[in-house]
């Protein structure tokens, strides 16, 4: 059974939650999360990149030269692409390479990249109280004490749930907006709700923090229900 070690903001190891030993049992394959990444890749590109082609650039339909009788190979038309300011050849064109992520294989993939963070002692949980104000070297004292003040952290909030009675969206209890500000200054830190991240978030953080009412949320995602 693994466990989780949890810290409080001076850095110090204050508790452990244990995690079901069938939560860390990964149902994904190397080739299945090098898909995903590269999908969501793919997805983040904009692919706008816009050229004329001979058709649509602004050129009279004035031939260059006569057709016959200059000794010159015969032209019709300025917009060609030979001519500077002529349309392109196999130049790029606005594209739609969307590839679609199987929510199965979506979530499948997340779960395994947070067991590799838990198996590796990657991923810390940090008891939140709540911050009255401000106070980025509370954080940073944190990130020092535990040894990772120069890795690339991404701390977890809990994010939105479901209602049960009406299907609606329930806002967190928790309010971070002290919290966000702490961290802003500590460049190699990033904070994210823990619904809304994806496995390349996870993948290219060094270290993990979830904050202690989002655990319960970690919990159902390691179950394989989110």
């Amino acid at each position: 059974m693994a466990v989780l070690k949890k810290y409080n903001l001076s850095g110090e190891e204050i508790g452990q939650i244990a995690l079901d030993d069938e939560w860390l049992k990964s149902s994904a394959n190397t080739q299945m999360i090098k898909d995903y990444l590269v999908a969501i890749q793919a997805n983040a590109r904009q692919w706008s990149a816009n050229t004329q082609t001979r058709a649509e650039v602004n050129h009279s339909g004035k031939k260059p030269h006569p057709q016959k009788g200059t000794g010159n190979a015969r032209q019709g038309y300025l917009g060609a692409p030979q001519y500077k300011g002529g349309g392109r050849v196999h130049a790029p064109r606005p594209k739609d390479i969307h590839t679609r992520i199987n929510k199965k294989e979506r979530r499948a993939a997340i779960r395994h990249l947070l067991v590799e963070k838990i198996l590796a002692g990657r991923l810390h949980v940090l008891q939140f109280d709540g911050l009255k104000e401000p106070k980025t070297k509370l954080l940073s004292g944190f990130l020092e004490k535990r040894g990772i003040e120069n890795h690339r952290v991404l701390f977890l909030a809990e994010g939105m749930e479901i209602g049960a009675k009406e299907g609606q969206a329930v806002a967190p209890k928790e309010n971070y907006e002290n919290f966000i500000k702490s961290i802003r200054n500590l460049t190699q830190s990033e904070f994210m709700r823990l619904p809304a991240a994806s496995g390349y978030d996870v993948v290219v953080s060094g270290d993990l923090v979830i904050l202690e009412p989002a655990v319960d949320q970690l919990k159902v995602i390691l179950g394989g229900q989110r």
